[in-house]
């Protein structure tokens, strides 16, 4: 099977991890870069030993290529997302989708008209102890999920805001907890028990005045299979906590994962040094597992450079996917359901009532 030509549009923290993985993935011929700025393209195209642009439908035209990761800023994921697929090529774009319902149609939208895959970076399902629960589901261990719980305690001060201008901002990032660092864990949540029929929440701003956006955020959420949710997820404890999903059956018994350690959420890291853990295991037979598989997962994720192998691994399945023609494990659909379970919280914390789902 052909090599895939690959491209980065936005040169940032992020786009790196993608740069890496296209770099080194054999299905995977990484031969150029976009950035608004053409030193910062110049430098990063540099570094990988690719071309460097400044205009996205350039990039993908000259260099022929098949698939793009959009890693700009959450509101401007739609334009070169749509240039991309205009031009006909896949696009994989970093979580959240888009920071507005409108910005991921216009996505789906363009992946639709012209016939490629457009997929969203949650590589977190991609962790041995997800993955493990996501089965268990599959296989009736715990009958039908009916109560998921999101608990999310982070902690992020005035300089992490102030690191780059758009952050904390409305138009610069679209929202603040929910759209940036929320996103893994509602996927999660939403990927475990189905869509959301009905949310109510209420965002606040507790204990950072220097920026725009909320901090903290809770929410209650029924499920169309007739289960119950609800959502706690905060940028506001010091020292930060974790982030957990819990998701519980209908036979009652309990499984969850420990996605993140406290050290995730601090401002400046970027590298993720504690292993995301299942901390909940109440199956029948199966709860004497549960500190051998967390000791086996903990060595694993220690013996891996853990921020770039598992954006590797998202990024290998959805070349994959390309190659066969098959839907990825996350597509621009699932992407979309995240973004519309937060802006759903917004919109009932600014209506002060249920809102019901879809949104248009």
């Amino acid at each position: 099977m052909k090599r895939l030509k690959t491209g980065i549009i936005g040169c940032g923290k992020v786009g790196d991890f993608h740069a890496k993985a296209y770099a080194g993935l054999p299905s995977s011929e990484f031969c150029a870069v976009c950035d608004a700025s053409e030193d910062r393209a110049g430098a990063f195209g540099k570094r990988y030993g690719v071309k460097a642009y400044t205009d996205v439908a350039e990039m993908v035209r000259q260099e022929h290529m098949d698939v793009v990761s959009v890693c700009t800023p959450h509101p401007l994921h739609a334009n070169p997302a749509v240039a991309a697929a205009d031009c006909g090529c896949h696009v994989l774009v970093e979580k959240p989708l888009a920071a507005s319902l409108a910005d991921c149609d216009a996505i789906i939208e363009a992946g639709d008209r012209n016939g490629v895959t457009i997929g969203t970076m949650v590589q977190r399902r991609f962790y041995r102890p997800c993955m493990r629960i996501h089965d268990a589901i599959e296989e009736g261990k715990i009958g039908k999920p009916v109560l998921g719980m999101v608990n999310m305690f982070g902690w992020r001060d005035q300089a992490y805001y102030q690191s780059d201008a758009w952050r904390g901002t409305w138009t610069g990032e679209g929202g603040g907890v929910l759209v940036n660092q929320a996103p893994h864990q509602l996927d999660l949540l939403l990927w475990y028990m189905g869509e959301a029929e009905e949310v109510y929440g209420v965002w606040k701003n507790l204990n950072h005045p220097y920026i725009e956006v909320e901090d903290t955020a809770a929410a209650i959420v029924k499920f169309k299979n007739g289960g119950i949710g609800n959502i706690v997820v905060s940028n506001s404890q010091n020292p930060a906590l974790y982030g957990k999903v819990h998701i519980f059956g209908e036979n009652g018994a309990g499984i969850g994962v420990q996605t993140d350690g406290g050290a995730m959420f601090i401002a400046g890291i970027s590298e993720i040094t504690e292993p995301p853990y299942n901390d909940l295991w109440t199956v029948p037979g199966e709860a004497e597992n549960l500190e051998r598989w967390k000791q086996e997962d903990c060595d694993f994720f220690q013996s891996v450079d853990s921020m770039y192998y598992y954006h590797r691994q998202q990024i290998e399945e959805f070349l994959t996917a390309v190659q066969n023609g098959t839907k990825p494990l996350v597509d621009a659909r699932d992407g979309r359901r995240t973004v519309e379970l937060f802006t759903a919280i917004y919109r009932s914390t600014k209506e002060n009532a249920v809102i019901r789902l879809p949104l248009k």
